[in-house]
């Protein structure tokens, strides 16, 4: 126990993995939410409304924060930065569409948000490139959280059959989704022209 005289050390990183390394605890968490996404989504357009499929979905959406934990503390991988995202976008996009085809979203906000999705991987991929990494800002988190949400309050049976709550929250959703975009990309661009001006400087 620590007393108010001593200061909080950070937990030390698992030196065991290094930013090269593919067979991570949280890379195994990550691509098993890959291999079991396909089974959600065909359970959700025969059965969209079910605690089966919102106990199915609670679990893979919350394992998400379990993988970005066993990440911080084993230390961040470059597969891993390149599955998680792809993990997230497969798991919630699938969801989304999986419940346009179930007839329970109209697919306008669902293109929406894909549209965003897909830009904003494109344009990181570029950075990327440009050895740049951009911050996640808060925004994005909520984003997600808000889409989550959305897929949530369609699947609970307590709420499933009120289309109004999670129609709402879905366009929420899009509304957060575009805001939390334009950010990053402002972001990226200023990132951009500050390593432009330092290579014109070097």
């Amino acid at each position: 126990m620590t007393t108010p005289d001593q200061p909080h050390r950070p937990v030390p990183i698992d030196e065991r993995y290094g930013p090269g390394a593919l067979l991570t605890p949280a890379n195994l968490i990550t691509m098993l939410r890959l291999v079991l996404s396909p089974a959600l989504l065909v359970m959700i357009v025969r059965e969209p409304t079910s605690w089966a499929a919102v106990s199915f979905w609670t679990v893979l959406a919350f394992s998400d924060g379990i993988d970005g934990h066993l990440a911080r503390k084993h230390g961040t991988t470059r597969s891993g930065a390149f599955l998680d995202p792809l993990a997230d976008k497969v798991l919630v996009l699938g969801a989304l569409f999986a419940l346009v085809a179930a007839g329970r979203f109209w697919i306008v906000p669902v293109i929406l948000i894909a549209v965003r999705e897909v830009a904003i991987s494109v344009f990181r991929t570029q950075l990327g490139r440009q050895g740049l990494a951009v911050p996640a800002r808060l925004s994005g988190k909520v984003k997600t959280m808000v889409q989550e949400m959305a897929v949530g309050f369609a699947l609970l049976p307590l709420t499933g059959d009120y289309h109004l709550l999670a129609t709402v929250t879905l366009w929420v959703a899009v509304a957060l989704t575009w805001f939390s975009g334009a950010q990053y990309l402002v972001d990226g661009r200023g990132a951009a022209t500050r390593l432009g001006h330092r290579t014109a400087q070097t």
